[in-house]
């Protein structure tokens, strides 16, 4: 099987890089974790490998905003390489903050298509403090390949800043109308609802987005941190359970990979 190389961004205050590395290694893939100044001085690093991976955690300490700083250093200085490594067909996954990068940047919802860094962004949760807690998600959709379809996942959350909102409601009918909503927020029965089943009060209970090809993922909740059974907090009733849901997430990427890169 080829093998399937991928990069975990590391900077100032990411904290989930060695679980994301674990994750991915577990779904086959030889992953390696850097420095965003390591890609800054040798762009060439990117073309080496075929996912590239925003991890969670409080990067400069979310100073400004979270994730502001990290996604203005992809934007001044990693611009270009990443739009590269994107027009290749390869993967981008972020994760929590990541995910706030990749709104900031711009690269998510459309990939500077649609405009998505002046129509979406992500800000504090209704609740006003961090929420550290188990949420249900509900696919959206069949064209990211991140995504098993029809597959209803179970995954933490750790955020105090992850309340998806739009400028108005074209920008939200927009997001749906294009295929951007990769998971919504739900109960153990699929359905919508209130705080907590909505944790953070993201418009239309949105958990996620993708882009317009379907190969970056950007979510709240941290699949990385359920990656065996024994990390679910009812595993000892789990009944032929050999892996977690979020490595339907890494399985996914490094599956693509092999059959299509």
């Amino acid at each position: 099987m080829k093998k399937v190389k991928a990069i975990v961004l590391r900077a100032a205050g990411i904290n989930c890089d060695m679980e994301t590395e674990d994750a991915l290694e577990l779904a086959g893939a030889e992953a390696e974790r850097v420095h965003i100044n390591r890609i800054i001085e040798d762009k060439k690093l990117l073309d080496q490998c075929q996912i590239l991976v925003f991890p969670g955690g409080f990067s400069y300490g979310d100073d400004v905003a979270a994730g502001k700083i990290l996604a203005n250093q992809i934007v001044h200085h990693l611009h270009e390489p990443v739009q590269k490594f994107i027009d290749d067909g390869k993967l981008v996954l972020g994760i929590c903050n990541g995910f706030q990068v990749l709104i900031k940047t711009g690269i998510l919802p459309g990939n500077g298509q649609s405009g998505g860094q002046d129509t979406v962004t992500i800000t504090d949760n209704d609740s006003n403090k961090f929420e550290d807690r188990w949420v249900y998600l509900a696919p959206q959709t069949e064209k990211c390949i991140f995504i098993e379809a029809g597959r209803q996942i179970y995954l933490p959350i750790a955020h105090a800043e992850g309340k998806i909102v739009t400028k108005d409601e074209a920008a939200l009918e927009s997001l749906k109308s294009e295929g951007h909503v990769a998971f919504k927020y739900v109960d153990e029965n699929g359905e919508e609802g209130p705080y907590p089943i909505n944790p953070n009060g993201s418009v239309d209970s949105i958990a996620g987005l993708t882009d317009t090809t379907g190969r970056i993922l950007g979510l709240m909740p941290h699949p990385e941190r359920h990656v065996r059974p024994t990390q679910h907090p009812h595993w000892t009733r789990l009944k032929d359970k050999t892996d977690g849901d979020g490595m339907t997430i890494f399985n996914n990427a490094v599956k693509y990979v092999q059959e299509n890169l």
